[in-house]
């Protein structure tokens, strides 16, 4: 064997290596973002049922003080017909004044 082919079997060898250590690497680096992944996609499903939790009463409320005001309304109707038509009276008010 010539000094050539030497040199070119060694520089083979060292590439395979090389390329086999960088292999492994990035076997765990692969593995590691696996973890990563799962513990972030737990994250956002506890996001998501605390997200649920809260919107939930927020909800309630917005039902409650749109009964509230739906209520307000149906007072102030029955005052009006209980006092007997000022709307009316006041309207005539205004014409003659």
């Amino acid at each position: 064997m010539d000094s050539a082919q030497i040199i070119l079997i060694v520089v083979i060898i060292l590439l395979s290596v090389l390329l086999f250590a960088l292999g492994v690497q990035v076997f765990f680096i692969l593995r590691e973002f696996r973890k990563t992944v799962s513990k972030a996609n737990k994250v956002l499903d506890n996001t998501n049922v605390i997200t649920q939790s809260v919107s939930a009463p927020i909800s309630s409320l917005s039902g409650i003080a749109t009964g509230i005001k739906t209520g307000a309304t149906f007072i102030n109707l029955f005052k009006k017909i209980i006092s007997g038509d000022d709307g009316k009276k006041k309207k005539k008010e205004n014409k003659n004044g």
